[in-house]
């Protein structure tokens, strides 16, 4: 079989939130079968609404940066799904990726002709697995585990982490994790097992309580590391960390004010670890607030729901004031994106609707944008930016597979 089989394959499963089937039976079972690879290795899981991918970035890279032999499980992916695992801050190989599907898939039919599966392995369940065995196939020290969906049920729950963090908790997948916020961090909170300590982000009251009630064993509160000297631009921040023994400096490539609550995440999660926060800085964490052009400034960030979006208006208020704003975006039907819309849209000059190249892509007719221009595709829509000034700023945003293509486009068409 070969990588674009495997692929094709695994997207024949049917998309990995629609058809997520969440429990962890079939998973505990597929992982015995595989010689349980799950428990080759350390783990740090992860879980929040927001931020969760980003921190997962910053500490991987501190962990790498301090020696350590490092594994990252992400999802969903922008072009490849090699993306998801990576090793060594590496995507795997298509070969080593191709490999581990096989391991898998040939084990998930063995069991299914058996009766040991009730159905095979979903898309997102089927990859979990080949990061286990990718991953106690490279002999990792630790590896970063980000959910996929929710916590309680997600099939990377099945890991015992050496520590748990959560990102701020809001609204997201509302038809999944139940309509309210506390409902939602009752499920967040799953990933939380005896004697594994945790760090939370600053969180909204009603989320905190419930983590605080569901909490097993110790856990810190970001904020008992209060942040000093705070400096912040368009491209990041510097700032420091009072904790209870000692200060950290921090430097924090990544853009964006929600960034530096995510960076303080990470930076306690890495002493809790015993290793130094000082790799933050090299972290690289594609698509998110990130500049692919100067002139005009072109910004990419894959903003898909409330919270994130306005984080988005808010990195624009604070730091293109003054600047003719252009808004390219394009979003999914099942996100509120009539919310997101009203958040965003209102800062735009000039504002272009389309589509990724997705099934479940909103056609750009359905977008509330009066006097919008409309296109089809991110390609259509790049035709359309030749009228931005070289002054102007333009954010292309609403989903992570338009950001993933947009970047695609981008590096093409300037390599």
């Amino acid at each position: 079989m070969t990588y674009a089989e495997s692929v094709r394959y695994l997207y024949s499963l049917g998309n990995e939130v629609l058809t997520a089937k969440l429990g962890l039976e079939r998973i505990t079972r597929l992982l015995e079968a595989l010689g349980n690879p799950h428990r080759a290795c350390r783990w740090v899981h992860v879980a929040g609404t927001n931020g969760k991918g980003s921190t997962c970035a910053m500490i991987e890279a501190g962990l790498r940066a301090a020696g350590v032999r490092t594994g990252l499980y992400i999802s969903p992916h922008l072009l490849e799904p090699t993306e998801r695992i990576q090793i060594s801050g590496q995507p795997v190989s298509r070969e080593q990726f191709t490999r581990a599907f096989l391991k898998v898939h040939e084990t998930a039919e063995r069991m299914l002709a058996s009766g040991e599966l009730d159905m095979h392995p979903t898309y997102f369940e089927t990859v979990t697995a080949m990061a286990f065995v990718l991953f106690a196939d490279a002999k990792l020290d630790t590896g970063v585990l980000e959910v996929g969906l929710g916590g309680r049920l997600d099939a990377t729950n099945v890991a015992t982490p050496e520590l748990c963090v959560i990102t701020p908790i809001d609204y997201d997948h509302q038809n999944f994790l139940g309509d309210t916020i506390e409902q939602i961090a009752a499920e967040k909170a799953g990933i939380l097992k005896p004697g594994v300590p945790a760090v939370f982000a600053e969180q909204r009251p009603e989320a905190e309580a419930i983590l605080r009630t569901q909490a097993k064993a110790p856990y810190t509160l970001s904020r008992e590391w209060p942040i000093v000297d705070l400096a912040m631009d368009a491209r990041g921040s510097r700032f420091r960390l009072r904790g209870p023994d000692r200060c950290v400096e921090i430097l924090c490539p990544l853009a964006g004010e929600h960034q530096v609550e995510n960076a303080r995440v990470a930076a306690i999660a890495m002493v809790q670890l015993g290793v130094s926060s000082a790799g933050i800085s090299a972290t690289h964490w594609p698509a998110r607030l990130e500049q692919v052009s100067v002139r005009p400034e072109i910004i990419i960030d894959g903003a898909h729901n409330p919270a994130g979006t306005r984080a988005l208006a808010a990195y624009i208020r604070r730091f293109y004031s003054g600047r003719r704003i252009w808004i390219v975006y394009g979003a999914l039907r099942d996100k509120a994106v009539v919310e997101m819309t009203s958040i965003l849209f209102p800062l735009a000059d000039r504002v272009i609707v389309t589509a990724p190249a997705n099934s479940r892509a909103m056609p750009p007719e359905d977008i509330p944008a009066p006097g919008a221009l409309l296109t089809h595709s991110i390609a259509e829509a790049f035709t359309q930016l030749s009228e931005a000034a070289p002054e102007d700023a333009v954010f292309i945003a609403g989903s992570l597979y338009l950001a993933g293509e947009a970047r695609a486009l981008f590096i093409k068409e300037n390599p």
